[in-house]
């Protein structure tokens, strides 16, 4: 790479500026049985270094390996099949699932200690199978472990798989507060396996969509009309949910590898569309709230706001709101009541990214903006607009 200063006004004599850039490369796979017929992905991932055999280690998911007991049979024989090709380092680890995983740096303590013990390094590779937040805080382990282990992430929630589980963010909570302690580290590799999807409560498998809602809102209004008229077919587990979920995978690796601001140095954060609520909402709700039942919220309120304040119209908001609706992820829970301690997540989302004020808004679907004021009585419409409406769905369903 060739080097040269570059002269400004602000740079003195004695100094040098430099601008340079890094290359990365993102592999993200799509299989349908990733233990199985199509092993053969995994395998080609966890490529050796300059003739050694990597040291693999296997991180689970305390929840994917209960509702796939044979899991930890089958990993067994995926490294009995590759003698020659990697060293599995002990039996696969099982830790907590869902944001209890997060909340606890005792856990992360733990996993640092297992790597160190099992003598991993750079060329190393971690496999990690779960759902997001063992994602996070596994993905972050490993990026500060030895300043970064190889990650191999294989989402089993559809929220992951649309849309956590291709970026490149890595964290636990910390303070009371989503995210505080976290990394930004590209994964070696992103395998979305459809089989370990299956076993995904009704609850669980919806909660992916609203991402799904939430990218076709920032990228593309066709993405939009296709999960708005297939959105009961997609809540009910039907096929078309598989090519929604591709197509929020694909838009999330666009965003990160194409958008120009992978780790977020610049002031907005465009796909966090509706998430300084929806982070405040899941903290608030002592997490029983899940993260994409809180999207799906933020999600709402965000663009019922758009078009109170932001020229989004009408038709347009309600149609979102209908789509939430028919994903099954339109619902009220009280803490949209507190709306004075909701607002703290603004200041909170501005000081996770620093600087001022940005949030992202709509002006129509496939046309984001940046803000930096809300007007908080217009908010606070917005989510009584969202909390009425979710309790004529209520009502409507009590009285069938």
């Amino acid at each position: 790479m060739p080097i040269s200063n570059r002269s400004t006004s602000s740079v003195q004599p004695g100094s040098a500026d430099v601008d340079f850039s890094v290359a990365f490369r993102h592999r993200l796979r799509f299989t349908q049985d990733i233990l199985g017929a199509d092993v053969q992905v995994l395998a080609d991932l966890l490529e050796s270094s300059e003739g050694r055999i990597p040291r693999v280690q296997f991180w689970l998911d305390e929840h994917v390996a209960n509702a796939n007991p044979d899991l930890k049979q089958r990993l067994h024989a995926f490294a009995r099949r590759y003698p020659d090709r990697f060293q599995v380092v002990g039996n696969p680890q099982i830790i907590p699932g869902g944001e209890a995983v997060k909340n606890d740096v005792h856990i992360l303590e733990r996993m640092l200690k297992v790597f160190h013990e099992a003598d991993m390094d750079r060329r190393s590779y971690v496999v990690v199978v779960g759902g997001g937040a063992v994602l996070d805080a596994v993905g972050f382990a490993a990026a500060i472990a030895h300043r970064g282990l190889r990650l191999i992430r294989i989402p089993t929630t559809t929220l992951a798989q649309a849309d956590s589980g291709i970026g490149v963010k890595n964290s636990v909570n910390l303070f009371q507060k989503k995210n505080w302690l976290g990394s930004f580290a590209v994964p070696w590799g992103v395998i979305n396996d459809r089989s370990l999807l299956t076993t995904l409560s009704d609850r669980d498998f919806r909660c992916g969509f609203s991402e799904a809602v939430k990218v076709s809102l920032l990228k593309s209004p066709s993405f939009f009309e296709e999960i708005f008229a297939n959105a009961h077919r997609i809540a009910a587990r039907g096929e078309e949910c598989w090519s929604a979920i591709e197509t929020s995978a694909r838009w999330h690796l666009r965003h990160i590898t194409a958008g120009g601001d992978p780790f977020e140095m610049l002031e907005a954060r465009p796909l966090d569309f509706g998430h300084w609520s929806a982070h405040k909402l899941e903290a608030m709700s002592q997490f029983e709230l899940r993260h994409g039942e809180a999207v799906g919220i933020g999600v709402a309120v965000d663009t019922v706001y758009s078009s109170l304040v932001h020229g989004l119209s009408n038709d347009d908001a309600d149609r979102v709101l209908v789509c939430l609706e028919r994903l099954g992820l339109l619902i009220d829970h009280p803490t949209l009541q507190r709306t004075d301690e909701l607002f703290m997540g603004l200041e909170e989302f501005r000081q996770h990214l620093g600087g001022r004020l940005t949030v992202t808004m709509l002006e129509g679907v496939g046309r984001p903006i940046d803000v930096h004021e809300v007007d908080r009585v217009r908010m606070a419409e917005a989510i009584q607009i969202v909390v009425d409406r979710v309790a004529r769905i209520a009502a409507a369903a009590a009285n069938v």
